[in-house]
């Protein structure tokens, strides 16, 4: 059978391909499938030989048409896995090239038919993050313990060239993540490139991403690049990867696979090399599970994650950071009082990083009595339980307790903001249209009038 257009290329049937770096000795490995029918299933990798195909007899069952009866042998060593194509009819790939037979490690990513699979080190449900020595990864400060796991997390990863999901809280620093992951990596002499996939109008995110030819469209005047090209050797970041339009998911995906990208208007597709960190505030899954998110995606995306904590759950890590700010505008630890302080370290701070950094740059620019009012839960019986809601599961009492506080802050905001959002959404430093969703929420009510 002839291969694919998009797998044109001059080794077809030769048994020759690039070989990864084989897994150190004693490293657990799983085969995750990111694509296809099978798509999210895990398989533990113990040190013996599997074969992959459509057959029932098969160790690893795919619901694939493209994929042969008896298709693909993986044989599982202590120091990595050895790859051997059965005779398939579709052939084995490595990263776009066909094999017959190679040495695979950590992080090999491999097809078979339209099946896309991946081999990673499988941790035990009881793993804990160790510790980072550091107290800081790139622009990102932290001495929490919660933050000092996430550094530990984005050491190793910056050390490989895998693609990385992160997710967190609006103002959590998600972009911060990206930097400094983008600069601690091989490729940090390359570009980095950043597509806020939330600003862009859904018409013009494919050609955002991708580029366009000189009349694709009305208005596109010449031809352009996208952040794909763009970034080429380097890095690309895809902010708000949840806000993607379904009807773009599809070319997105067929990018991380292949690492393809057709300009708007083209007929042929060109080879990227760039590293895909996408970013978002969304839970994927509850999109997955609603329709609004594509489930191979997802599982495309989330192979390896970093999950940023929100301000209120480190807030020991507020006078580190407020020194930090300080220092960063140049100006003296002394620049806030210790009441002042104080009060920000009790604050649980909706608009986490990004909130403390702009209520600190006002009051410091412009001196201690504009400081906002902060409303903090003084009255313990604020947010009391009855006994019956205090039998509740741990997750619904939580979610009554951030509720509680949410419309209280929210209504405040408003007052000392006149109604005004705009204002409301600077001065709480989150994104607007964030804000008119929690005032929705707690049916709450301001106006767009400007200032």
């Amino acid at each position: 059978m002839a291969p694919p257009e998009d797998d044109k290329n001059p080794l077809w049937g030769y048994s020759t391909a690039p070989q990864t770096e084989v897994s150190p000795p004693s490293v657990k490995m799983k085969l995750v499938i990111l694509s296809g029918d099978c798509v999210g299933q895990s398989i533990s990798l113990a040190l013996q030989s599997y074969r992959i195909g459509t057959d029932p007899s098969c160790d690893i069952v795919l619901k694939d048409r493209t994929v042969s009866r008896q298709h693909l042998a993986l044989e599982v060593r202590e120091n990595g896995v050895r790859a051997r194509d059965l005779g398939s009819r579709n052939g084995s790939f490595y990263e776009g090239m066909r094999f017959v037979e190679l040495e695979v490690g950590l992080g090999a990513l491999m097809r078979v038919g339209s099946t896309e699979m991946k081999i990673l080190p499988e941790e035990p449900a009881t793993h804990v993050v160790p510790l980072s020595e550091r107290t800081q990864f790139g622009e990102l400060v932290g001495n929490s313990r919660k933050m000092r796991q996430a550094f530990t997390l984005m050491e190793r990863l910056a050390a490989g060239d895998a693609d990385v999901l992160i997710q967190g809280e609006t103002g959590t620093g998600k972009e911060l993540v990206a930097e400094a992951i983008h600069a601690a990596s091989r490729r940090s002499a390359g570009p980095f490139v950043i597509v806020d996939l939330a600003g862009v109008a859904p018409s013009l995110i494919e050609s955002e991403l991708f580029g366009h030819l000189k009349g694709a469209f009305t208005g596109a005047h010449s031809d352009r690049a996208g952040a794909f090209e763009l970034a080429n050797g380097g890095t690309v970041m895809l902010d708000e990867v949840g806000e993607l339009p379904l009807e773009i998911q599809p070319r997105l995906l067929r990018a991380l696979e292949r690492r393809h990208v057709k300009r708007v208007g083209a007929n042929s597709y060109r080879t990227v090399d760039v590293r895909v960190l996408a970013a978002t505030h969304v839970d994927l899954e509850a999109a997955v599970k609603a329709g609004k998110f594509r489930e191979d995606l997802f599982h495309r995306l989330a192979v390896l994650c970093v999950m940023l904590p929100p301000l209120r759950e480190r807030l020991e890590d507020v006078p580190l950071l407020v020194d930090t700010m300080l220092e960063r505008m140049g100006r003296p630890l002394g620049a806030l009082s210790e009441q002042t302080r104080a009060l920000l370290a009790q604050y649980p701070w909706p608009g986490n990083v990004r909130e403390l950094r702009n209520v600190i740059e006002r009051v410091v620019s412009l001196g201690e009595q504009t400081l906002p009012k902060l409303p903090l839960p003084r009255d313990k019986t604020r947010y009391a339980f009855t006994e019956e809601e205090l039998e509740r599961p741990f997750k619904q009492a939580k979610e009554r307790l951030i509720e509680g506080f949410e419309h209280d802050y929210l209504k405040s905001l408003l007052e000392r903001c006149e109604g005004n959002i705009s204002r409301a959404a600077r001065e709480a430093g989150i994104a607007r249209l964030h804000l008119r969703t929690l005032l929705k929420k707690y049916k709450l009510h301001g106006d767009e009038a400007p200032e």
